[in-house]
């Protein structure tokens, strides 16, 4: 991130505490995540520790710290989607994609999260690429998915 670019999102905030949100929000919104340079570059700004800046980032869901993947997957965890084996569909895509949740794989084409909710609780478990919902999921159904995508 170079000056002329932070200087324009910063342009009518004062440098307080209290624009360490907005700073981010709009850092997020032009890059699509927190590059290590940006929380280094707010903290100078700010004038408050990076570990504070990569607190308070870390403590909201919105933020991301992997640049976005093409290709979104979401797995249900809610009550529901957990019982019937959200975690273990969990499992399988950080074993096939070697990502943790909130990571993207190294090629930009996955990125991986886990939501507490995605409102089709009765069709337990969900898993979600980009928009398209894929419900009752099984080890099988959801590796034979990602083999026809890989294929595409």
């Amino acid at each position: 991130m170079h000056d002329e670019p932070f200087t324009a999102l910063t342009r009518d905030l004062k440098g307080e505490r209290a624009d360490l949100i907005p700073i981010l929000q709009r850092i997020q919104a032009a890059y699509g995540f927190l590059s290590k340079d940006s929380l280094r570059r707010i903290s100078r700004w700010l004038k408050i520790s990076e570990n504070e800046v990569f607190g308070v980032a870390t403590f909201f869901a919105q933020f991301r710290f992997y640049p976005p993947g093409r290709n979104a997957i979401r797995v249900c965890l809610g009550t529901a989607c957990h019982v019937q084996g959200g975690e273990q569909m969990l499992g399988v895509l950080e074993r096939r994609l070697d990502i943790q949740p909130g990571e993207t794989t190294p090629d930009r084409e996955y990125q991986l999260e886990r939501v507490a909710c995605l409102g089709c609780c009765a069709l337990a478990p969900v898993v979600a690429i980009n928009q398209k919902i894929y419900s009752q999921m099984s080890v099988l159904r959801l590796q034979g998915i990602l083999d026809e995508r890989d294929k595409a």
